[in-house]
């Protein structure tokens, strides 16, 4: 039987951590959880976020041409 996104079990780190993951600051993460860009869940006082939230935002970034790269 194949998994379906409801039953995949999410990766979920702490907020610094996803920060780390991500290679981006907390300024940056709540925009782009403001930008639903990347997902983010509130447990008590903490807010985790969904480390495949975060591949997918950086499997969705513009290539860079390699002229521009010179």
């Amino acid at each position: 039987m194949a998994e379906n996104d409801d039953n995949k079990r999410r990766r979920l780190v702490e907020f610094k951590d996803g920060c780390r993951y991500g290679k981006f600051g907390k300024t940056k993460a709540y925009e782009l959880i403001a930008q639903e860009r990347i997902r983010a869940y509130k447990m008590g006082g903490k807010t985790l976020i969904d480390l495949d939230s975060i591949d997918e935002y950086h499997a969705s970034l513009p290539r860079v041409e390699s002229r521009a790269m010179l």
